[in-house]
């Protein structure tokens, strides 16, 4: 390998060791990320859609990998669903749970300018946000979802539209 080549192969491939480290989180910015986040989960744990819809762009995007199974040619489907049919699924209680079993979590995963990412977890779910800055406001753009492996939702409550 010539020094140029060796030159340019050295600036196109970075190692992981040589990677830049993530800066500081803003504080601010992660709080009103994760009350954004917050209002999502609890909003749909105590029933109460205006909450959850004041976290969502209107032009939001829930997914979950359908566990339908799919040949190796097949792209696997997708389970959509939108923010008006997550705030009607909200008001009708699907998920709504006793705040005694509200184990939940948020953790801002990173920040960069207007675009975050997030992890919530319940008991029952793990929700990936993609979320916007929209002038001084958050929102989530982008859900995508899985149940948790030994998880579900109570029987009562269990919607497989989620």
């Amino acid at each position: 390998m010539n020094r140029i080549t060796a030159l340019v192969a050295a600036a196109v491939f970075v190692p992981a060791s040589a990677a830049h480290a993530q800066p500081a989180l803003d504080a601010g910015t992660v709080a009103a990320i994760e009350a954004v986040a917050r209002d999502y989960v609890e909003g749909q744990l105590e029933g109460d859609a205006k909450r959850v819809a004041s976290a969502l762009h209107p032009d939001l995007a829930k997914r979950a990998v359908a566990s339908e199974s799919a040949t190796s040619r097949e792209i696997f489907p997708l389970r959509r669903m939108s923010a008006d049919e997550l705030t009607t699924l909200t008001a009708q209680g699907a998920l709504k749970t006793p705040r005694a079993e509200w184990n939940r979590s948020v953790r801002v995963l990173d920040i960069s300018g207007n675009a975050a990412v997030a992890r919530v977890e319940t008991p029952w779910f793990v929700d990936f946000f993609h979320l916007g800055r929209f002038g001084q406001r958050w929102l989530i753009v982008n859900a995508l979802w899985a149940p948790k492996p030994s998880a579900a939702p109570p029987a009562a409550n269990a919607n497989p539209s989620r």
